[in-house]
């Protein structure tokens, strides 16, 4: 009979597997940002999905504090359960929780957690109300945060053919002349994957709008 969630079984999980030999490297690998417990990524899973087992998943109400429980704790395996909470309810949030959805992408920002959350968590939310969804997302592209910026230029990746191509291009020109790595590489991302739906529309548009080398490059990858 599973239980009443409790963040603090997962964190005793986690620390039952900490490995200091690992957290280094595993920190280096993200140019030292955050420190690491020192747990792989199937390891993880593995240990998240027991908890899945175990424990009930949060109520709605309760779903955000429990999420901040995790990630407010130092290490980055923390932040990536969070996440993780967030995915298997996704199904419950709506357009009130973008601003927390945002509080998390501007805290201990870095590729890793942005490119989890703005595609399969954001992405989803604003499928569920597009007009007002796709407003917020522009808001966000104007914000003066890069990881921000980033999330409302990735937020339409899993798509396909609901891609909203207008919102797309409107928010790749609000940043194409950015000098800011992850910005370029996070256009190109979003052009490529559109790419695979509709090739010759990145091609026109990539033709007919100055775009970063970068951008440019990521962007037409996989079009010949």
């Amino acid at each position: 009979m599973k239980k009443k969630w409790d963040h603090q079984a997962l964190v005793e999980k986690f620390e039952a597997n900490r490995n200091g030999e690992l957290a280094l490297p595993m920190a280096a690998y993200m140019r030292n940002q955050f420190p690491f417990l020192g747990i792989k990524t199937p390891l993880r899973n593995a240990l998240l999905k027991q908890q899945f087992e175990e424990y009930h998943l949060p109520s709605t109400d309760q779903l955000i504090e429990e999420v901040w429980k995790l990630y407010r704790l130092p290490e980055r395996e923390y932040h990536y359960a969070a996440i993780a909470l967030l995915e298997k309810r996704k199904g419950q949030l709506t357009l009130k929780d973008l601003p927390a959805l945002r509080q998390l992408i501007e805290s201990d920002s870095w590729w890793d957690s942005v490119d989890s959350i703005a595609p399969k968590i954001v992405g989803h939310v604003v499928a569920t109300d597009r007009l007002q969804g796709s407003a917020i997302m522009l808001e966000w592209s104007e914000a003066d945060n890069v990881w921000t910026n980033r999330a409302a230029i990735l937020h339409q990746l899993k798509y396909k053919r609901e891609t909203d191509r207008e919102l797309l291009a409107m928010i790749v020109q609000q940043h194409a002349a950015s000098t800011e790595f992850f910005i370029q590489k996070s256009i190109g991302w979003a052009l490529r994957e559109y790419a695979k739906t509709n090739p010759e529309w990145v091609g026109s548009f990539t033709g007919r709008h100055s775009l970063m080398p970068l951008s440019r490059r990521e962007a037409l990858r996989n079009i010949h």
